[in-house]
């Protein structure tokens, strides 16, 4: 059993990374993963980094409009911030952490925590360790990425200074296994897990050399791979949804093109068009007008805020692209609300959050953004 000792929610802090040393820690209020979640109760909370730990809104009915926070959560030496959310809805944090040894030199690991009830406190903070016991090593450890499994099992994906991927797992009666080298070599980005609905997890990663993939037989098994595939997407820009019985789809920045392509194994890669972006995609799978859709949502070169739309698995019959009427920090993230809705937040350029939801009208439009308060 996990453990639930909590850390307090505070007083709110200024949003932004703890540090930008080393390629950690990007524009202020640019976390990783899935930092719009919906709770079991309905409500969505928005997560975002903040000097000395993370500060999180809460939504205080389902649907909104309203929030309360900004309510800070500590956690010292945080130099980036991934939020992972599980078919429970259990929230999970994962962080790099660098602190200062004694001796001067920087320490650098892996920590982890847990919220179980929406705009609850967070469990304490438990290190994870690093899989570099070299400090000169350590220090190039990257920003973990993470996958909750169907059955609840929590995977931390990180990679390290060789170059390939590293993996630590929980073990079926809670505690965690020790850190798995899962090989590769010249890593560029974070990797993409993705968890599917079978209880299999597969994971994507950009190289000097192509796309490396590697995946599970069977739930809770070993990773095969990696796979190298001669597919070039530019690093840092992948994503995966599943979008089809333990069938993923990924998203990416073509490095030749420039633009968004979606691939799946055994499949040629489709072009999706759309404004050119070296950063990071958000894909949601929803309904759309009674439509099987995926939505892509991510930052374009100008600053603005793009979202795409397609009917899933079937990206050549074409990808409708339109940008959001705000320029933003970093990628907007999608979620579907309480009643349904698809959610887009965003961090402006002002470092504000904001947050707009589908509204009822035909095809996909947003209401007016709404400003969470500082």
């Amino acid at each position: 059993m996990r453990r639930k000792s909590a850390t307090p929610v505070g007083s709110a802090r200024r949003v932004g990374p703890a540090t930008a040393e080393h390629g950690h820690g990007g524009p202020a209020g640019e976390p990783h993963g899935d930092w719009l979640t919906l709770g079991r109760d309905g409500r969505l909370s928005l997560y975002l980094p903040a000097e000395g730990g993370l500060v999180r809104w809460t939504e205080t009915a389902v649907g909104g409009p309203g929030w309360s926070g900004p309510h800070f959560v500590p956690v010292a030496g945080l130099t980036d911030l991934t939020v992972v959310q599980g078919a429970d809805r259990y929230v999970h944090f994962l962080g790099r952490r660098e602190r200062e040894r004694a001796d001067g030199t920087p320490r650098v690991d892996i920590v982890h925590a847990i919220q179980y009830q929406t705009g609850l406190a967070v469990t304490e903070w438990r290190s994870l360790g690093s899989p570099h016991r070299d400090r000169p090593e350590g220090r190039e450890l990257g920003v973990p990425a993470g996958a909750v499994a169907s059955d609840g099992t929590v995977h931390v994906l990180v990679p390290h200074a060789g170059g390939g991927l590293s993996l630590r797992r929980e073990a079926p009666n809670g505690t965690w296994r020790s850190w798995e080298d899962l090989r590769g070599t010249g890593i560029t980005g974070p990797p993409a897990p993705v968890a599917l609905s079978g209880g299999r997890l597969e994971v994507c990663a950009v190289s000097s050399s192509g796309l490396l993939l590697w995946s599970q037989a069977e739930p809770g098994g070993d990773f095969s791979g990696p796979h190298g595939l001669a597919l070039r997407p530019v690093p840092g820009t992948v994503t995966a949804v599943e979008t089809g019985p333990d069938r993923a789809t990924y998203f990416w920045t073509d490095a030749e093109s420039g633009r968004a392509a979606a691939w799946r194994q055994g499949e040629w890669p489709a072009e999706l068009g759309g404004a050119a972006s070296h950063g990071p995609y958000t894909a949601l799978r929803t309904a759309v007008d009674g439509y099987d859709c995926v939505v892509l949502a991510h930052r374009g070169r100008d600053g603005s805020a793009l979202f795409g739309m397609g009917a899933t698995e079937h990206e050549s019959h074409g990808f409708w692209w339109n940008a959001l009427a705000e320029s933003c920090r970093g990628r907007p993230m999608l979620a579907r609300d309480g009643l349904g809705r698809t959610a887009v937040a965003l961090v402006g350029t002002d470092g504000v959050p904001r947050v707009a939801r589908q509204d009822d009208g035909a095809g996909l439009s947003f209401t007016r953004w709404h400003t969470l308060g500082a």
